[in-house]
């Protein structure tokens, strides 16, 4: 009953001569009626079922109804509905994101004459997509009835074909675009298969708009030569991704290839509007089509995730290449990885020694920060161009070069031979902190000795020795402080990966090798060989500059904030900890709170090491599609692992079939 009564009061309110508004308000008020509370797709059915039967006895709303309609269509150009709905008005990636957060934001308004505004308000809704979709054949032919009038072509036809002429402009404009065409493969560059695509639509158009009376077969002839017209159109703009994938991603870029992806879909599915016997079917699919994307279109997560995928599939793997040098397979390896991290420790000893000694000058809390940033990043590259290690950096990078090894998961061996690289991975790791900390704090110590016997003074004194161990405590907010420090290592990492993919994508290294003005400057083959170390180097200077300036100045923004943010770094922590032992002397051993700082160091290198790696083992497995069943799999292959042979974790033992590596077969 109280369907009945809501609709009679819809049906008493349609009136084809109101306001252009109050008619747009009524067909919002009839869709909220057919949808209901979204809970059942038969019952919304079953509304639109009783209104057609209502329109079928009453012979008043029904003329009303359709004068209604013919209202509607008269005021609303329903082709950028169809021809622009879902698609997004910005040509750049940037430009479309911030249209999407003001569309979020700002309040739509019935009050408008753009059908593709209307249509958002009106099927504004997810569940509208799936009871549209279920809609039967018999009920859709009802409604077709009840508004299309007889005539050929129809409205509703004129709108398709002009829908469809847009779209055919919008296609040829991109695929004409010189960063599409520029990176077309040479035979998609000589079909030109986006020169004839608007002539192939007008001979359609043509033999649609023909007489009856002529032979049918000429239709269906312009028709086949269109569609393959269209499919060409997307074979050669599907050439541009080899080129991406050799030559590094562009966002931008990516967002256009998928806009005219999409496009050419929609044209197929407006053909099948237009040529299909019946039609009602293909237009319902179609509107639900259109209500998916429209939802689609204002989501920002949608549009960061569509077209940032291929970006973080290319960061994965130029990572994944980088971090296969972290990863130790052998004793040999084993003992070099320790004494990698071991030179590192020493030099990251100088770097607490920097660091100290720019607190003494008493900069703000910015350039403080900044300065302490600036000495960590030059720390961190000295490190890389003298090849020693890092600890904290290797799990971003080898991450991605764990997740490259899950592209078949279907084989028998693959998920064992996985768990053989974790154990690989984990003990590398393992060598480097031990490496970096076991080092790091008797060279500091040193250091500070050094210090008190030339100049009087400890790298630190008591008091600051005392704040060393106050924050570095275990009971502190230590713990916290790492895995957030885990973050900004996972952050340099997609930093590093996305500078590199910038430098190839723009042809630094072809610059530096061949520019006139840079080869005059230089010479020939000093230009080739500083080409050759940037490229070589790129991804570990971004990685080493970004990390130190994150280390330095985000806690200075966080304190600026009143956020109290800081970071521990577990190498950096061991140094301080031990100016803080060195200023205090030997008496410090019979202090409690040196103990807790002792204990607070494997946490710390645990959730250094674990946060990073986690996040960016996640990102390598998007980049590589691994389902949540697989990596289900992957964690209990891996447990079992542990479970059995621990020690492998730790130290290389013949437990763990190891794979076969490159400089044992030499």
């Amino acid at each position: 009953m109280t369907a009945l009564h809501d609709l009679s009061e819809l049906l008493a309110d349609l009136d084809p001569d109101a306001e252009a508004v109050q008619r747009h308000l009524w067909l919002v008020a009839l869709f909220d009626w057919i949808r209901g509370d979204c809970s059942s797709v038969p019952a919304s059915i079953a509304r639109v079922q009783l209104l057609m039967d209502a329109f079928q006895v009453r012979l008043a709303e029904r003329a009303r109804m359709q004068a209604w309609w013919q209202k509607l269509l008269a005021t609303l150009d329903g082709t950028t509905l169809l021809a622009d709905y879902g698609f997004s008005s910005n040509s750049a990636f940037m430009s479309e994101l911030v249209d999407r957060v003001l569309q979020k934001i700002l309040p739509g308004t019935p009050e408008t004459a753009d059908a593709s505004a209307l249509f958002s308000l009106v099927l504004c809704h997810r569940f509208d997509a799936q009871w549209l979709s279920a809609l039967e054949e018999p009920l859709l032919a009802r409604i077709a009835e009840l508004l299309q009038p007889a005539q050929a072509p129809n409205p509703w036809q004129t709108t398709l074909l002009e829908a469809i002429t847009f779209c055919t402009s919008q296609i040829r404009a991109t695929g004409f675009s010189p960063e599409l065409r520029l990176r077309m493969s040479a035979p998609a560059r000589e079909a030109s298969p986006f020169h004839d695509l608007a002539r192939d639509f007008d001979l359609l158009r043509d033999a649609y708009l023909a007489s009856p009376a002529q032979d049918d077969l000429l239709r269906q002839a312009a028709l086949h030569q269109f569609r393959e017209r269209l499919d060409a159109c997307r074979q050669a703009a599907a050439t541009v991704y080899t080129h991406l994938e050799a030559h590094g991603i562009s966002v931008n870029l990516v967002f256009q290839l998928r806009q005219l992806r999409e496009r050419v879909l929609r044209i197929r599915a407006l053909l099948d509007c237009l040529l299909s016997a019946p039609a009602a079917p293909s237009t319902a699919r179609l509107l639900a089509h259109l209500v998916t994307v429209g939802q689609e279109r204002r989501s920002v997560r949608v549009l960061i995730a569509s077209n940032t995928s291929l970006l973080a599939a290319k960061v994965a793997e130029r990572s994944s290449e980088t971090g296969e040098h972290y990863i130790t397979r052998t004793l040999g390896e084993y003992r070099n990885m320790v004494r990698q991290a071991a030179g590192g420790g020493a030099l990251t000893a100088l770097t607490t020694w920097m660091k100290f000694g720019v607190m003494t000058l008493g900069f703000s809390v910015f350039w403080s920060g900044f300065w302490a940033g600036a000495g960590y990043a030059a720390s961190f590259i000295l490190i890389q161009l003298l090849h020693f290690t890092l600890a904290t950096k290797q799990p971003a990078m080898t991450a991605p070069a764990m997740a490259a090894k899950l592209k078949d998961l279907s084989e028998p061996s693959a998920l064992d031979a996985f768990a053989d690289e974790v154990t690989h991975l984990v003990r590398s790791q393992v060598a480097a902190v031990l490496g970096n900390v076991l080092l790091v704090f008797p060279v500091v110590v040193l250091i500070s000795v050094l210090l008190q016997l030339t100049t009087g003074h400890a790298m630190i004194d008591a008091a600051q020795a005392a704040h060393v161990f106050k924050s570095l405590t275990l009971w502190g907010p230590t713990a916290l402080f790492a895995a957030f420090t885990g973050v900004l290592l996972f952050a340099s990492s997609i930093m590093a990966g996305w500078t590199e993919n910038w430098f190839v994508l723009h042809r630094l290294d072809s610059a530096m090798r061949y520019n006139p003005k840079i080869t005059a400057l230089l010479g020939v083959a000093r230009a080739d060989r500083w080409a050759v170390f940037m490229r070589t180097h790129i991804s570990g200077f971004a990685a080493n500059i970004s990390l130190g300036f994150m280390l330095g100045l985000i806690p200075a923004f966080a304190d600026f904030f009143g956020l109290g943010l800081e970071v521990r770094h577990v190498t950096l922590s061991a140094g301080q900890l031990g100016a803080a032992c060195a200023s205090l002397g030997w008496g410090v051993l019979r202090e409690s709170a040196l103990w807790w700082c002792v204990l607070a160091l494997p946490v710390m290198g645990a959730l250094n090491l674990g946060v990073s790696f986690y996040l960016a083992f996640r990102l390598a497995l998007r980049a590589h599609n691994v389902t949540g069943f697989g990596r289900a799999r992957i964690s209990e292959v891996i447990g079992r692992r542990w479970m059995e042979a621990p020690l492998s974790f730790f130290w290389p033992v013949t437990s763990t079939v190891a794979l076969p590596d490159k400089k044992d077969e030499q």
